[in-house]
Order: structure tokens, then C-alpha cells, then sequence
């Protein structure tokens, strides 16, 4: 993703739903290292609203935390281990809930358990 398209993202979306969300006006936003998170043009926009909500540092070369990118890997596993591949966008979609359905608990328990303290 652009910067310009994160940042439109950022005040058209995001924006609005903090000024509802926080009425009081202590929000705090997460957001990785990712290069259009990291943009001078982001960076700016997040500056010039900091009486409106805070933007929480991210150190670099941190750890993933969010187990959920670890569950999107484990169905794309599942998925490309599919014989024969999904030949239409329908057949995708139903193989797609069904590994989502599947998934065990246990999965869950120890991608959380993994996540360093």
C-alpha cells in the first residue's frame, strides 16, 4: 500500500471512527513499521492530530504480536495443501471458511502461548 492511500485510509476511516470511539480523546493507535505506516507524509498527519489521539511508538525489529498474522499463515498451509486447487472463486471461498471453521482451539492456545511476555 501507498502512503497516500494509508493516509487517506487514515482520515476518512480511522479519524472519525477515534473522535467517536474516544470522546474523551485518550485513544491510543497501533500501527507496525510498515513503510506507508512510516511515511513522512503519515508520520505528519499523526503529529499535527496528537491532541486527538495518541499514535503508540513501535519499536523496530520487534517481535510479531499479533497472533493473527501467525492463523493466516497456518490456513494459507492448509490451503495450498488442497488437491486439486480451487478451480472458481466459489469453491475458494467455501474452502476458505471451511479451513477458518476448522482451525483448533489448541492452534489459538499456543500461538498466544508462543508470543514472547
Amino acid at each position: 500500500m501507498k502512503a497516500a492511500n494509508y493516509l487517506n485510509i487514515i482520515a476518512d476511516q480511522l479519524h472519525p471512527y477515534m473522535a467517536f470511539v474516544f470522546l474523551t480523546r485518550y485513544g491510543i493507535f497501533q500501527q507496525d513499521n510498515a513503510p506507508c505506516h512510516k511515511a513522512r507524509i503519515v508520520l505528519e498527519w499523526f503529529e499535527e492530530h496528537t491532541d486527538e489521539f495518541h499514535l503508540m511508538s513501535w519499536p523496530p525489529n520487534s517481535p510479531d504480536l499479533n497472533s493473527m498474522e501467525h492463523i493466516w499463515d497456518v490456513m494459507e498451509q492448509q490451503f495450498r495443501a488442497q488437491t486439486p486447487p480451487c478451480p472458481n472463486i466459489s469453491t475458494l471461498h467455501d474452502c476458505c471458511l471451511d479451513i477458518w471453521y476448522n482451525l483448533s482451539p489448541v492452534m489459538y492456545q499456543s500461538l498466544v502461548a508462543s508470543m514472547p511476555r
